[in-house]
């Protein structure tokens, strides 16, 4: 499943290659379409690392209260990483996403309850289904002492109730640096519902979570 998604990875990036008259992927680095919001007054942000980014960005955008989520790369020393780099596991970086949300419609622990309980298995060790790599890995990336403080006691909490058979590895990790992905990977879930890993693999964990938190999204 994972050469399936970079093969079909490859072949978006040959058709658009060959409509702007380029061969070089970098023609499709980053722009303000993979950025945050121009306006990010009252907004908060967050960023988590749970697996193939096309999934948890689908299921943050879904939630209300949620503006905008970017796909991107985070957790690694490298500046200005290309896909092809990290989920080749060339870097050190881990798949992410940035949320941009309003604190007055929805808590940061809201968003930790979905990325614990329904946005990924926070309990495989560098893998999420079938992409392994440590690209892959889970981690909940903190900006304060006390955004620490509430993915500690929500992991503690997840642990205790049993949730899952297995302990929770998630990476717990100070926030340094995100890096946008390439235009091509925004909003991907929704424009390419056709493609099979999105049919077979994004699309049956997006429903599990829509089943779960249908009181806090979005009127789809």
């Amino acid at each position: 499943m994972k050469q399936l998604k970079i093969y079909l990875l490859g072949v978006v990036l040959a058709l658009a290659a060959c409509s702007q008259n380029h061969s070089d992927a970098q023609t499709f680095r980053r722009s303000t379409a993979g950025g945050a919001p121009k306006n990010l007054q009252g907004l908060a942000v967050a960023t988590f690392a749970g697996g193939c980014f096309w999934c948890t960005e689908e299921i943050f955008e879904e939630l209300r209260g949620v503006k905008q989520v970017v796909s991107g790369y985070a957790g690694g020393p490298e500046k200005n990483p290309t896909y092809e780099q990290v989920s080749s596991g060339q870097t050190g970086h881990a798949e992410a996403i940035e949320i941009y949300y309003d604190p007055k419609q929805i808590s940061y622990q809201t968003l930790l309850d979905v990325f614990f309980l329904a946005g990924h298995d926070p309990t495989t060790l560098n893998r999420q289904g079938p992409d392994a790599g440590k690209q892959y890995r889970s981690v909940a990336f903190y900006r304060t002492p006390q955004e620490k403080q509430l993915i500690d006691a929500t992991i503690k909490r997840v642990d205790a109730s049993k949730h899952y058979a297995d302990p929770i590895v998630t990476q717990v990790v100070p926030f340094q640096q995100f890096w946008p992905a390439e235009d091509y990977h925004q909003g991907y879930y929704r424009l390419h519902p056709d493609n099979p890993y999105i049919q077979s693999v994004s699309t049956p964990k997006i429903e599990k979570f829509r089943k779960a938190y249908k009181d806090k999204l979005n009127t789809l």
